[in-house]
């Protein structure tokens, strides 16, 4: 397995974000969360990330305990992650935003990361706009450098906060071709979105939240017509 997290817990007072969580992600899968706004889904991303330490249990990455490890040496052992609301650096170019990524995380020579930079904009469709100032792209081009700048990392595990939000048909099925590739270079994929139905077309496994607890998980489809998640996540009563 390359991410286990075993009885994570997190609370803000009385909130609790996540509940004694126990996960295990194999390496080259993708899975998919979903659950209703508050449910603790970016919080577990931060956790895992290492950007919230948590009140207890453990992070394992490849069987190697990460729970106290820095932002820096996760991202180093090859965690990476994009934001439901994109965070560029605006007054910096397209090209310059991977840059600092890819040095951020430091595990390739100066001349990789220029070739591979250069890979990961043609792949994400933001060639042309390489020397575009951040600042000025649309949404959709904001959401893909989110995703080029995760990429810039080198990552193993990647974890996808909401990317497809505010994205039209046309433009959500863009991303999901982009997506299904990543996965198929054998990246682990976890993957937050409330566009159910781009989630189904990647994951393998799909993971319900609700306060901060794991409701169920297992086989996208049959995870989405049960009983439990009608209830508590579309609101319909079974």
């Amino acid at each position: 397995m390359i991410l286990e997290l075993e009885r994570l817990s997190k609370a803000f007072g009385s909130v609790k974000v996540a509940d004694s969580i126990d996960l295990a992600v194999p390496a080259g899968s993708a899975l998919g969360i979903i659950g209703p706004n508050g449910a603790g889904k970016t919080s577990l991303f931060n956790l895992i990330s290492g950007a919230l330490r948590p009140d207890g249990g453990t992070i394992r990455l490849d069987g190697r305990d990460i729970t106290r490890a820095s932002t820096r040496a996760r991202a180093r052992a090859g965690i990476a992650r994009s934001y439901q609301i994109p965070q560029p650096f605006v007054s910096l170019s397209v090209f310059e935003n991977l840059l600092v990524a890819a040095i951020f995380a430091g595990r390739r020579r100066e001349a990789e990361i220029n070739r591979d930079c250069g890979d990961i904009l043609a792949d994400t469709g933001l060639l042309a706009l390489a020397n575009r100032r951040a600042g000025t792209l649309t949404l959709l081009e904001r959401k893909r450098l989110e995703l080029a700048r995760a990429l810039a990392t080198a990552p193993r595990l990647l974890l996808l906060d909401e990317i497809a939000g505010g994205l039209t048909e046309a433009e959500t099925h863009l991303l999901v071709e982009t997506v299904r590739r990543i996965k198929a270079a054998g990246v682990t994929i976890v993957w937050i979105e409330h566009i159910v139905h781009a989630l189904i077309a990647v994951v393998d496994r799909l993971l319900v939240l609700d306060f901060g607890r794991k409701i169920v998980e297992g086989e996208p489809r049959s995870v989405m017509a049960s009983t439990e998640v009608r209830e508590i996540y579309l609101g319909i009563e079974a």
